[in-house]
C-alpha cells in the first residue's frame, strides 16, 4: 500500500479537517509538492543545500561508554543535532521554503515549541529572502529564551501567544488563524508530521534523508543493518525520518519513545498511545489525549517539543498496524539521560532527544548485549542548558 492514500489518509488516520477556506491552497500545495519532487532541478538545489549550507550528511557516532549504561548494546547516534541551526527541523523548513518560493509565496508563517522549527524557518527565509513570521506560547519562550533571540536576529517576527496553555497547540491554533486570514501571500511551514494532508506526507519525506543515510552509513561502518532503531516523539517527524527507509525491513525493531510526563494522569504527560483517543486536531484524524467530554487535554512534559496533545497520523497506522513500538519516558529519566550522556560521551542531547536515550538506558538490557542499535539525535541541548541548571537550583 502506497500511504497516504489520494485522500490523505494513513488508514483511518490523517485526511483533510479544515475550514473551506483553506481547501483550495491545501490542494494548491498538493499540486506544487507532486510536481516539485519530480523535478530534478528542485530536487538538486535542495540536496546542494543540505549539504554545502546543513552540513549533510551528518555523522554517525558510536557511543560506547554511554552504550555499556544501556545493557551492553553497540549504540550509534545519528547525530542531528551537527547540522547547521542544530536539529533535524532545518531539513523540512529548507524544503518547504523552497517549495513556498517555487509557488509565488513571499511571505512564510510557522509555529514553534521548543523554538528549533521556529530558528529553523527564521534560517531558511533569510537565506532565500522571504518575510517570517513565527507563533510560540508565552511558556515556551520563557523556557527557549535563546532560541527566541536567534530567531529575531535573523528577522522574523516571533507573536507571543497568551491563550490556552500558552505552549506548542496554541502556537499552532493561531498560525492557522494567520494562515487563513493571508492565504493568498502566505505559506503555513508546519514543522512536524502533523495537520491536515499533504502535511504529514511532505515533512515525511522532506526528513527521509535521515534514515536513508543512517542506513547507509551503518552499512559501511558495520557491515551490516541495525537490530534496532529508537527516536522520541512528539508530533514526530524525526522519527519518521530515522523509521521511514527502515519500515519495509521486518528484522529492525522500531522504538518510539513519548514523553512520559510527571506521571499517567491526564494532563501530566503527553503520551499520546497510553492515555488518548482517537480525534481530530489541527486538521488531522489521529490520536488525542482528551477528557471524557471530548474537550482537548492540557499536557506537560519537561521537553518543550514533545508538549503536544496528538501525534502524527502515520505513527497512529503504525502503532495500530504494530509495526513500530511505542513506548514513553519520564522527565526525571530524560534529565538522568541529559546527564549521563553529556558525561560520558561530551555530548549534550536536546530534552527532546533524551526521551529516545532514556527509555534506552532504562530499557537498553532487554534488547539484547552486542544488539545493533541507532538513535536519533534529534538536535543539541544548548536551547535546554538554562531551564535544566534553573530546575536544578543552578546558575546558569
Amino acid at each position: 500500500m502506497i500511504l497516504p492514500n489520494r485522500s490523505g489518509f494513513f488508514g483511518d488516520f490523517g485526511g483533510k479537517f479544515v475550514p473551506e477556506t483553506l481547501m483550495a491552497p491545501l490542494d494548491e500545495l498538493e499540486r506544487a509538492y507532486r510536481v516539485a519532487r519530480k523535478d530534478r532541478a528542485f530536487g538538486r538545489e535542495l540536496d546542494l543545500l543540505l549539504k554545502n549550507f546543513v552540513g549533510r550528511p551528518t555523522p554517525l557516532t558510536e557511543v560506547k561508554r554511554f552504550g555499556e549504561l544501556c545493557g551492553g548494546v553497540s549504540l550509534f547516534l545519528k547525530r542531528e543535532d551537527l547540522n547547521h541551526t542544530g536539529a533535524h527541523k532545518i531539513n523540512n523548513a529548507l524544503g518547504q521554503a523552497l517549495l513556498a518560493k517555487r509557488m509565488g509565496k513571499a511571505r512564510i508563517i510557522a509555529e514553534t515549541g521548543a523554538g528549533q522549527h521556529g530558528v529553523a524557518t527564521a534560517t531558511a527565509c533569510a537565506l532565500l529572502g522571504l518575510e517570517c513570521v513565527v507563533y510560540m506560547g508565552e511558556v515556551d519562550m520563557a523556557r527557549q529564551e535563546l532560541n527566541v533571540f536567534r530567531m529575531r536576529l535573523m528577522g522574523a517576527e516571533v507573536v507571543p501567544v497568551a491563550s490556552g496553555s500558552r505552549t506548542l497547540k496554541d502556537a499552532i491554533n493561531e498560525a492557522i488563524r494567520d494562515w487563513v486570514t493571508n492565504v493568498g501571500t502566505t505559506h503555513y511551514i508546519i514543522g512536524s508530521v502533523l495537520g491536515p494532508h499533504p502535511y504529514p506526507m511532505i515533512v515525511r519525506d522532506f526528513q527521509a534523508v535521515i534514515g536513508r543515510e543512517a542506513l547507509a552509513q551503518l552499512r559501511r561502518e558495520t557491515g551490516r543493518e541495525p537490530d534496532v532503531a529508537v527516536a522520541c516523539i512528539g508530533g514526530g517527524s524525526n522519527a519518521i525520518g530515522l523509521f521511514y527507509e527502515m519500515l519495509k525491513r521486518s528484522s529492525i525493531r522500531l522504538i518510539g519513545v513519548e514523553a512520559g510526563g510527571r506521571g499517567p494522569g491526564l494532563g501530566d504527560h503527553a503520551a499520546r498511545f497510553e492515555g488518548g483517543a482517537l480525534g481530530v486536531l489541527h486538521g488531522t484524524r489521529s490520536m488525542v489525549l482528551q477528557d471524557a467530554h471530548g474537550q482537548i487535554a492540557e499536557t506537560h512534559s519537561v521537553s518543550a517539543g514533545l508538549d503536544y496533545p496528538s501525534i502524527g497520523p502515520e505513527h497512529a497506522y503504525y502503532q495500530g498496524t504494530k509495526r513500530i513500538e511505542y513506548h514513553s519516558c519520564d522527565d526525571a529519566l530524560a534529565l538522568e539521560a541529559f546527564h549521563r550522556l553529556s558525561e560520558t560521551e561530551g555530548i549534550i542531547p536536546a530534552l527532546e532527544s533524551a526521551h529516545a536515550i532514556g527509555w534506552l538506558m532504562r530499557n537498553g538490557e532487554t534488547l539484547g548485549t552486542g544488539s545493533l542499535v541507532v538513535a536519533n539525535l534529534s538536535g543539541r541541548g544548548d536551547k535546554d542548558v538554562p531551564q535544566v541548571a534553573v530546575m536544578e537550583g543552578r546558575e546558569p
